[in-house]
């Protein structure tokens, strides 16, 4: 079964949105090893993300500048773009996706093939999570507090568990996250948790 990542670069506030007005500062060697590790055969893409990502990496690609090489492999790769509207395609191995998101998704897992991605996008993420067919959220978490703009967890009835299975900082301040759901944290009441304060000055 092929792996579904979704990697996103959020503030310390949980702020997802436009992040190319805040991130860049933070930008650094490191950070550009982890974005160009993501790279993947599959790309799953929402509208927007897809419109801005258009926008940019063919015309970057023809350039033959520094980020060619990144641009070609992202314009080589399957892109599967999520979005309830019809499209029309110019950048190529571009295609809609076809029918219910998560029932897609699932066919998409099962097919042959190596690690699917997907960068921004956060409505699919959430759905996705919350189907239980996200595999790892690799979050690049910014110190800095935005205070607007669209945060990656909405409000919701259930609650999501993750299990931290990588962490790294970078010299910039930026944390490196890499989580995969868990299964439920369980019961617990402070009766329990107090077990586990520290005793000093007594």
């Amino acid at each position: 079964m092929r792996t579904i990542a979704a990697s996103l670069f959020i503030s310390l506030d949980g702020v997802i949105e436009d992040p190319a007005q805040w991130h860049f500062p933070y930008f650094n060697d490191e950070m550009g090893a982890a974005v160009t590790a993501q790279a993947a055969d599959t790309l799953l893409l929402g509208r927007k993300t897809y419109d801005s990502f258009v926008g940019a990496w063919p015309e970057r690609e023809a350039a033959g500048g520094e980020d060619a090489g990144f641009a070609k492999s992202l314009g080589d790769a399957r892109k599967i773009v999520v979005s309830r509207q019809p499209l029309e395609f110019t950048w190529r191995n571009s295609e809609l996706l076809q029918g219910d998101l998560v029932e897609a998704v699932t066919a998409l897992k099962n097919e042959q093939g190596g690690r699917i991605a997907i960068s921004g996008s956060v409505s699919v993420v959430r759905q996705l999570l919350a189907a239980g067919l996200l595999d790892e959220l690799h979050l690049l978490v910014h110190p800095i507090a935005v205070r607007k703009g669209e945060r990656l967890f909405d409000e919701g009835d259930t609650t999501l568990p993750l299990e931290l299975i990588k962490s790294e900082t970078f010299e910039t301040g930026v944390l490196y996250l890499v989580y995969r759901p868990a299964g439920a944290g369980g019961d617990a009441s402070y009766d329990d948790a107090k077990a586990h304060l520290s005793q000093g000055g007594q």
